[in-house]
C-alpha cells in the first residue's frame, strides 16, 4: 500500500524520504511487541489499517518497540497518532484518547517498553519541531508471551478503534 512507511527500509535507507513534504500529512504508528499477544494490538490495529483504502494524507508505521530508532520520524511529521496496548486496571478492550506531552502523561501502568516509549516522547520535546501526539490506548489484562492472537475482547475493540483513529484523523487533516 502507498500509505504503508517501512521504518527499516524506507527512513534508514532512503536519503529522499526526509526530503518529502510531510507538512500535510499524519502519521498513524503502532507499537507494541507483536510477540506478547494483546500487547501488540498497536502493531496489529497497523495490520488492519494497512488492508483498508485509506486517504493519501495519512502515512503508517509499525513500530513495533523501536523506541529511540524512530525518533527520527518525528521529526517530520506535524500530528501523529499513537496506538498501544496499556495495563491500565480498565476494562479489556476499553479505548483511550490523550494528549501525552511528557512521559508523566501516561497511563501509569503501560507495558513492557514503556521506558522506551516515554523516553522517546520526552526526547521529542527536546528537538525544533514537535509535533502534536494523540495516544490511542487498548486496555489488556495480561501479556502472554509467545503468542500473535489476541484475547476476544480486544479484537473486539479493534474495529471500534479504527474508527475513532480515521475520525481523528480526518478532524486534525481539516485543522491543517
Amino acid at each position: 500500500m502507498k500509505n504503508k512507511i517501512n521504518p527499516i527500509t524506507d527512513i534508514t535507507k532512503s536519503c529522499y524520504f526526509f526530503e518529502e513534504d510531510k507538512s500535510k500529512s499524519i502519521l498513524i504508528m503502532g507499537v507494541g511487541n507483536y510477540l506478547m499477544g494483546d500487547e501488540g494490538v498497536g502493531v496489529q490495529m497497523i495490520q488492519e489499517l494497512e488492508k483498508m483504502e485509506l486517504p493519501l494524507y495519512l502515512d503508517l508505521v509499525d513500530g513495533g518497540t523501536g523506541g529511540f530508532l524512530l525518533l527520527n520520524v518525528f521529526e517530520i511529521y506535524p500530528k501523529i497518532i499513537l496506538i498501544d496496548a496499556t495495563m491500565d486496571g480498565k476494562e479489556e478492550g476499553t479505548i483511550s484518547l490523550i494528549k501525552p506531552r511528557f512521559a508523566s502523561d501516561y497511563p501509569s501502568a503501560l507495558s513492557v517498553h514503556d521506558v522506551g516509549l516515554k523516553d522517546m516522547i520526552e526526547s521529542i520535546y527536546l528537538m525544533e519541531k514537535v509535533p502534536e501526539i494523540y495516544l490511542f490506548t487498548i486496555s489488556i489484562k495480561e501479556m502472554k508471551p509467545m503468542t500473535l492472537e489476541l484475547n476476544e475482547k480486544i479484537k473486539n475493540s479493534m474495529q471500534e478503534c479504527i474508527s475513532k483513529i480515521l475520525a481523528l484523523s480526518n478532524q486534525l487533516y481539516n485543522s491543517f
